[in-house]
């Protein structure tokens, strides 16, 4: 399966086979931050474009678009449909060739963000702080094994956080790239 789109749907279709997709809920919490993290040495260094797609009728069609370049120079182009709000949200995670990327790109004109993520390991939890250029924003996120997990943020990552954004959809990308940073 090349991922490619075969059909319309405002502009393509969104919808893919199964057999690239990984399905999951998706259990994460997320902190805005007062500016850029001093970060331990030992994390690895992800550039991120990212693009939601409109519906036919104007409406956000629920996909990002997402080209993320490791600290190799590896792409990774990756479709993605979320749903729900707030702590616990349903995932479907497609990936996607270069080709079907670049040809569903252009969709998202308008409403794309570009960030710099940093992942850092702490105990068993991997830290994910996010610095958005052209946006004076840092977000720290944190994927969790089940609902109940407690989260302690790290030492190095205490004294950055403003306050817990998990329940504010402002501070979601979608809304982000779509409307900016919240007032």
């Amino acid at each position: 399966m090349s991922g490619r789109a075969n059909e319309h749907d405002g502009g393509q279709r969104l919808d893919r086979d199964t057999e690239d997709s990984k399905p999951h809920l998706e259990i994460e919490r997320a902190w805005l931050l007062r500016g850029e993290p001093t970060l331990p040495t030992a994390r690895s260094t992800i550039r991120i474009e990212q693009g939601y797609v409109l519906g036919a009728d104007g409406v956000r069609h629920g996909a990002r678009l997402r080209r993320a370049i490791d600290q190799a120079g590896a792409i990774h182009c990756t479709l993605t449909r979320k749903s729900g709000m707030g702590l616990v949200r349903h995932e479907e995670e497609h990936v996607l060739d270069a080709a079907s990327f670049e040809e569903l790109w252009p969709q998202t004109l308008g409403r794309r963000l570009t960030k710099v993520r940093h992942v850092v390991s702490h105990g068993p939890l991997r830290w994910e702080i996010d610095g958005f250029v052209g946006i004076d924003l840092w977000l720290a996120e944190v994927e969790l094994p089940s609902v109940d997990t407690a989260v302690e943020p790290p030492p190095w990552l205490a004294p950055w956080i403003v306050r817990e954004v998990t329940e504010d959809p402002s501070y979601r990308n979608s809304a982000l790239a779509l409307r900016g940073l919240p007032q």
